[in-house]
């Protein structure tokens, strides 16, 4: 497959996005761990062949000049994060729409994908920037949480919804999907509104998932600690010290 580079569209620190043509091009720096790129296009299409939502098809995974690439489909459109930030104005519309489209990932399972606990203790036990005594409450707390089977995105946040000019969203960034607890998958999402430091709009999302899924807002917030921590563990500097106040485990008790 020959693959053109020279339209980028997006940069993050591990990876370059591209298009080229009706295909995206997620093309990752050299020495990217071989297991995370496979596991990655195994979620992707797990999810694409398992469920009826509105996923890219995921095409190839090959390699450019000696990187690993993930090839998908296209969807052109615009983010919903983008709709957020140029329409302020339509802000509750937009967040009303965020929180269905999140219910609706949740309602689906795919029995294949890890449980969202098991990936929460093995990042927990593989934390070595929180002290034993934190680390051990929250692995009790982890260990008391409920197991459940939904359809979990792992990092559901604006960016990450694409709305068509047929105003279809489709939603993209499968990477870290699991099975496992709504709950947990409505404290990420919460948390990474705050780390972007909107809080207020961090607040209004809980207090409106809660009313629409029908979970507490207590128990969303139990999980906050526990995915605080799993956080710490990709190391960026920026993000430590706001962290670490969320990982105080009385504060939701």
């Amino acid at each position: 497959m020959e693959l053109n580079l020279d339209n980028p569209i997006a940069e993050r620190k591990t990876k370059t996005v591209y298009k080229d043509g009706n295909k995206t091009i997620k093309l990752f720096v050299e020495n990217y761990s071989k297991s995370d790129i496979l596991n990655e296009a195994l979620n992707q299409a797990r999810v694409e062949e398992g469920t009826d939502l509105k996923v890219p098809k995921l095409l190839a995974v090959t390699m450019v000049n000696n990187r690993w690439a993930l090839v998908s489909e296209h969807i052109e459109g615009v983010t919903l994060e983008q709709l957020m930030n140029e329409h302020p104005e339509k802000m509750d519309e937009y967040l009303n729409r965020f929180i269905d489209i999140q219910l609706t990932v949740l309602a689906e399972k795919v029995p294949l994908l890890s449980n969202i606990k098991d990936k929460f203790k093995r990042k927990l036990n593989n934390c070595n920037n929180i002290d034993y005594n934190t680390k051990y409450e929250l692995l009790q707390r982890l260990d008391g949480m409920k197991t459940h089977n939904k359809l979990c995105h792992g990092d559901f946040n604006p960016s990450n919804i694409i709305i068509t000019e047929n105003d279809e969203a489709y939603i993209i960034d499968w990477s870290h999907v699991t099975q496992g607890n709504a709950s947990a998958d409505s404290a990420r999402t919460y948390l990474l509104f705050s780390i972007d430091g909107r809080q207020d709009l961090a607040d209004k999302y809980l207090d409106l998932f809660s009313e629409k899924s029908g979970i507490s807002k207590s128990n969303i917030q139990r999980w906050i600690p526990i995915v605080a921590a799993t956080q710490k563990t990709k190391g960026k500097p920026e993000e430590q010290e706001f962290l670490n106040k969320w990982i105080d485990i009385v504060d939701y008790e």
